[in-house]
Parts: C-alpha cells; sequence; structure tokens
C-alpha cells in the first residue's frame, strides 16, 4: 500500500543519528503532532490507516554495522539496515539471522522486530525475538533508551527488547539493535508431497512430529498463487518440508522423511536445488505478494492449523493459503472479498472460530476499498487491552508515536 494510504505525512525527515531521531520526536511531542517511523515500507498496511497528519520519520540513514564482533556470534546494527545488507555482511563470515522476511532488499531490520515478521523457518529456528539480546529506542517524550546489551548472557534491567517485538513502532522508534546469530547451514532439502484432503493433511502433519528428522520449516501450500514446484498436482494441497545442516545430515533427513511419509501412504520427493530455492522464495514472498483484496494471518493451535485452512476454502473456494503448519500459523489469501463480508465472514466466522481454536486473526492488508474498525483489524484484545494501553501510557502518554494505527 502506499504511503499515502496508510499514513498522512505533513513533512518527511531523515534523521542521520539517534539524536536527531529524539529532537524530532521531542519536538513533534510538545506540538501534539503524529510521528509515523518510516523502515523500507514494505509493510505500512499492517495496521490501520491513520486518520491524523503527521511527520514521517525515515530510518534509512541510520543503516550502520555498529560492532561486530563475530567469534562471539552477535552483531550490533542501526534499525535502519535492510534484512538484505544484514545477510550480506553476516555471510561473509559464515553466519546468518534465520529469520526469513519477504522484500529483504526494502525490509528494514527495525521494521521486521516492530511488525514480528517471520516465516517458515520460525519452526525451527524461532522469531525474531528470539534474537533481540539488546535494544535502543526513542519514546514518544523524545527520551532515548536502552535494554538489554551486547553479550548473548546479559540479564540486567528490564526486557524491552521483547516489549517491543510486535509494537509496531507505537512504543519506541528502535534506533540500533544488538542480535545473536547462527552458523550459515552448509546444505539443505525440500521434500514435497501432495495431500488428498484436510484429513489426509492432518494425519501427516501429526505424523511428522514424530519424526526421527528435524525440519527447519513444515509448510503447507494450497491454491492457484502456488506454482512449479510449490504448487500441488493434485488434492488439496501440498506438503513441504524443509532440512538443514551438513550435507550428511541432510542426506539422512531427507530420506528419513521420505520413507516415513511413503509407510504412510504418501508419495514424497526431494526437490532438486534449484526446485528448493523456488520454493523457499515463494514460501518467503507469499504474505507480501500483490493483488488480494484480502490478506490474512491465524494463529491457532498446530492440531488446529486443518480446520481452520477447510473454513477459509469453504468461505472462498479459490483463496490461496500458507500454513506455517508446526507452529499453528495460516496465513489466508483471499480471491474475492467484499465491504460485505468483514462482518459476515471475518468477524462473524473467522474470527471466533480462532479464538475456539485457541488463537486469533490479525488483518495483514487488504483493499481501500474495505474499511476495517480496529475490532474487524486486530480481533479482541481481552482483558490483554487494559495492560497494553496502560503500558502505552508510560512510553508515549501523548499518544505520538503511530497514532491510530495499532490496537490502541
Amino acid at each position: 500500500m502506499p504511503v499515502a494510504e496508510s499514513v498522512s505525512l505533513s513533512e518527511r525527515v531523515v534523521p542521520e543519528t539517534a539524536e536527531a531521531l529524539a529532537d524530532v520526536v521531542r519536538s513533534a511531542a510538545a506540538a501534539g503532532t503524529p510521528v509515523y517511523p518510516l523502515g523500507g515500507e514494505t509493510a505500512l498496511d499492517y495496521g490501520l490507516p491513520a486518520k491524523t497528519p503527521g511527520i514521517g520519520v525515515s530510518l534509512a540513514a541510520l543503516n550502520r554495522v555498529v560492532d561486530y564482533p563475530a567469534r562471539d556470534m552477535t552483531i550490533t546494527v542501526e534499525a535502519g539496515i535492510t534484512m538484505a545488507e544484514l545477510a550480506r555482511t553476516l555471510a561473509a563470515d559464515g553466519q546468518r539471522l534465520p529469520i526469513d522476511a519477504p522484500l529483504a532488499d526494502r525490509a528494514t531490520l527495525g521494521g521486521v522486530i516492530a511488525t514480528n515478521q517471520s516465516g517458515p523457518l520460525r519452526y525451527g529456528h524461532g522469531t525474531i525475538r528470539d534474537y533481540v539480546i539488546g535494544i535502543a529506542a526513542v519514546d514518544g517524550r523524545g527520551r532515548m533508551f536502552r535494554g538489554g546489551g551486547r553479550v548473548v548472557k546479559n540479564v540486567a534491567g528490564y526486557d524491552f527488547c521483547k516489549l517491543l517485538v510486535g509494537s509496531l513502532g507505537t512504543l519506541g522508534v528502535i534506533t540500533q539493535v544488538t542480535l545473536k546469530v547462527k552458523p550459515l547451514a552448509p546444505a539443505s532439502a525440500v521434500v514435497a508431497c501432495d495431500v488428498g484432503d484436510w484429513a489426509d493433511a492432518e494425519r501427516l502433519l501429526a505424523a511428522l512430529v514424530h519424526s526421527a528428522a528435524t525440519p527447519a520449516f513444515v509448510e503447507l501450500a494450497a491454491g492457484s498463487a502456488w506454482q512449479g514446484p510449490a504448487a500441488a498436482a493434485r488434492g488439496v494441497a501440498r506438503l513441504l518440508v524443509g532440512v538443514e545442516g551438513t550435507a550428511a545430515e541432510v542426506r539422512w533427513m531427507r530420506d528419513t522423511l521420505e520413507r516415513e511419509l511413503r509407510e504412510l501412504g504418501a508419495e514424497p520427493h526431494a526437490l532438486d536445488d534449484a526446485g528448493a530455492a523456488t520454493v523457499r522464495e515463494q514460501l518467503t514472498m507469499f504474505p507480501a505478494r500483490d493483488g488480494a483484496p484480502l490478506v490474512l494471518k491465524a494463529a491457532v493451535r498446530p492440531s488446529c492449523v486443518t480446520q481452520f485452512a477447510a473454513l477459509v476454502r469453504e468461505i472462498d473456494a479459490s483463496a490461496s493459503l500458507q500454513a506455517h503448519a508446526g507452529n499453528g500459523i495460516v496465513v489466508a489469501r483471499f480471491a474475492e472479498f467484499t465491504a460485505g463480508d468483514v462482518s459476515r465472514q471475518l468477524i462473524g466466522r473467522l474470527q471466533p472460530a480462532a479464538a475456539a481454536m485457541g488463537g486469533n486473526v490479525v488483518v495483514l492488508s487488504c483493499d481501500a476499498a474495505i474499511d476495517l474498525t480496529r475490532q474487524a483489524r486486530w480481533g479482541s484484545t481481552g482483558a490483554a487491552g487494559d495492560l497494553m494501553r496502560s503500558v502505552k501510557r508510560q512510553f508515549d502518554p501523548a499518544d505520538v508515536l503511530n497514532r491510530g494505527r495499532f490496537v490502541y
């Protein structure tokens, strides 16, 4: 979504230091003017459109590597660094941050943290909150604050690192981050098989819990949005299981998965290197692709993934789905969805179904013509809403940061 459709900017500034950014926020707070943090502008349609014009604060100039003691397997960088540049820096020393964010050449680390983005690798490697060990930010008063540190075992102070993850820039504008990192995997492989129906998918997923292999990702892909080796040739979906490790480990896990799935009546096959690379790219990019009137993300119990997927396809038989099946995450891209479907399908069926499955539904993006309320966009916050609003008041009493875009 273009900036103009998600945030209304009276001006845009590009501070070159954290101190300069703090000055901007301090002045805006004194004037009661909203501040809208901007990273790579790849996820601006996540959250409610801003109603009040304000200052767009770009982190583009805060993109430096501050400290990289590779032998300690940590790195400190400014929040405006792109995920692609961070990956290149780490790869030069045989390391990586295993967070597969889409549009990595534009997406910034600060934006990924603020939106809590993660992809297929969350099954084997966790999410961004597992890697942030130190953080610096500017609160809604224009005050700079820090949490954590530059060493993995640092336990001093409040855990601002996890508090700021997923807060959509409403508690503080992140300026600097220290991450723990991992070695690059020497080898990888993807095993694929089609599933005939959702009951078949659930049976295979349940069996994978007890697999002797250790998957890096377990994905279900369904619908016409998938192409090539990611698309099911028959049945309702394609099961895609990725493994990583040394060449010997990968060969053993690949063969083990093929044998286990074959014993369950499936017809698995390992993709060639080109096919595996294509699949990984499609899996990473799926939530960010254009062209769907509504894209939502449901978080449910892993045992309920296929049940929720079946409900989505019941509502829209042409919808395309991606499930991080081992984590209980379902991303659905609707082919048809109108303003009238918001109350009837989103609020009336999908949100209650996810709640009954121990989870929730949030909207990742939608057509500008579909005007969503806070309830429709984020779902019910329940008793946690009061706590979140209380925390917001402590960090941003004048409601300057990303005003009106989050759950409060």
